[in-house]
């Protein structure tokens, strides 16, 4: 249902566009590793992996099943609630492990959080946590990078901001992008899987970037 939804409302705020690696493969027990710039892009790259045929179980912040109805969505499809700084979060881990030997793919925002930035603007990803890595180690999963840009032409900035971007984006439509890389069988340390994660992230970022024409795809 949460696909579904997504694929529904994201054509109704901006037009989406996907495109893949010619050696990506979405492989069953794969995790997918996205950037992460606002609260509007978790729907963009849902609604992209579908028309992918792919519905993912999403870690995200715990918070969200405080959310009326969309609570009760994320609790009955299964997707992960991860307690940021807390000892709870490696419960999401456990989860996330047992989601992936069942054969789903698993989506993860490695970031732990969005930017404190208030402008609209691309800007490549953040510093990785140790999340990521963590499930790898557990798993051997391989890791498929998703970059996505254009969610912050949709909603970014302060409340106020994000609420008038809601509101006007569907007579906006702002153009929006997905990216999915070919993936990574990551090994090292920990810190070693973190950085080339991230790095892979940032080159699938990039490409989305690129296709909307902005400038910050150069920036590193």
């Amino acid at each position: 249902m949460l696909s579904r939804i997504a694929d529904l409302l994201v054509p109704a705020v901006g037009r989406l566009s996907v495109t893949i690696d010619t050696d990506a493969h979405l492989a069953p027990g794969s995790i997918l590793a996205a950037n992460h710039t606002s609260l509007a892009d978790p729907a963009i790259v849902v609604a992209a992996l579908r028309r992918l045929g792919v519905e993912p179980v999403i870690m995200a912040a715990a918070g969200l099943w405080h959310v009326p109805l969309l609570g009760r969505v994320l609790a009955r499809e299964g997707h992960i609630p991860v307690v940021r700084r807390d000892r709870r979060a490696a419960n999401a881990l456990d989860l996330a492990v047992d989601a992936l030997d069942r054969g789903r793919l698993v989506l993860i925002y490695a970031e732990g959080g969005l930017p404190r930035r208030r402008d609209a603007a691309e800007a490549a990803p953040g510093s990785f946590r140790s999340g990521l890595a963590r499930l790898v180690e557990s798993t051997g999963a391989p890791v498929v990078p998703v970059g996505q840009a254009g969610a912050r032409r949709v909603t970014s900035g302060i409340a106020v901001k994000q609420l008038a971007g809601l509101a006007t984006a569907p007579l906006r439509r702002p153009d929006l992008h997905v990216h999915v890389g070919a993936p990574l069988v990551l090994t090292g340390d920990r810190a070693v899987r973190t950085a080339r994660a991230r790095t892979a992230v940032t080159t699938a970022w990039r490409t989305a970037a690129a296709h909307l024409g902005e400038p910050a795809a150069l920036v590193a």
